[in-house]
């Protein structure tokens, strides 16, 4: 089903992130790139991120190797010819892969990012633990999600505009109102930051952390394998 979604929108699927979040979103991933900090050297597997939205800022910053996986052909066709229309043509591969049994070998990336993805997944905990597997000792995983809005005033604005605007929107822009409904459902369904938190611990990995962005609406958490 998640699948059948992300064909349905994936040419516009861009359009409609900057047009749902007023472009905040590309915010929100320069700030996980900011915390991941790349270096010369390091591997990243960006799982869930066919567009190429944070490989390419990974690279950008100096990482060495990104590797797109995805389920989504159709995503991934998008991402690579975003690639090849920006001149980036070395250093990042796309594959296409599930969450929970990533094509990875064991502790062979220096970092695991995922951005608007794992909600998706049908199985979080297998989804990360594959993270926790494919990273080597000292590797960092990173996650932007949408989360649970902490701001009291903005609560109610955000689910009035969530519910009601968005899925409008969808159909307006890509003539699928119920994939745009699906997505604001699988927010609301996931789990809050406290939760999630303790999800990501129960895997194994280490030092968990989150911050809060815009107030809740979305939130990047951060772990470690030791």
């Amino acid at each position: 089903m998640v699948r059948e979604v992300f064909d349905s929108v994936a040419p516009k699927y861009d359009l409609m992130n900057d047009l749902m979040s007023l472009g905040i979103h590309r915010l929100w991933k320069e700030a996980m790139v900011d915390w991941l900090r790349p270096r010369s050297g390091m591997r990243l597997a960006d799982v869930g991120g066919g567009t190429g939205d944070i490989a390419f800022k990974f690279l950008a910053r100096g990482g060495t190797h990104a590797r797109v996986i995805d389920i989504n052909r159709e995503m991934l066709s998008y991402g690579h010819d975003r690639a090849i229309n920006r001149g980036i043509l070395d250093g990042i591969e796309w594959t296409h892969g599930d969450a929970e049994n990533l094509p990875l070998d064991d502790m062979s990336v220096d970092a695991y990012t995922t951005a608007f993805c794992i909600r998706n997944v049908t199985h979080i905990g297998k989804a990360l633990g594959e993270a926790k597997r494919v990273l080597k000792p000292g590797g960092r995983f990173l996650c932007l999600e949408f989360s649970e809005v902490t701001a009291p005033a903005l609560r109610q604005l955000y689910n009035t505009y969530s519910f009601r605007v968005l899925p409008a929107l969808g159909e307006q822009i890509t003539r699928d109102r119920d994939a745009y409904q699906y997505l604001v459902e699988s927010i609301r369904k996931f789990p809050n930051q406290a939760h999630f938190a303790k999800m990501i611990s129960e895997t194994g990995l280490a030092q968990v952390d989150f911050r809060n962005l815009t107030g809740g609406i979305a939130a990047i958490h951060s772990a470690w394998r030791i």
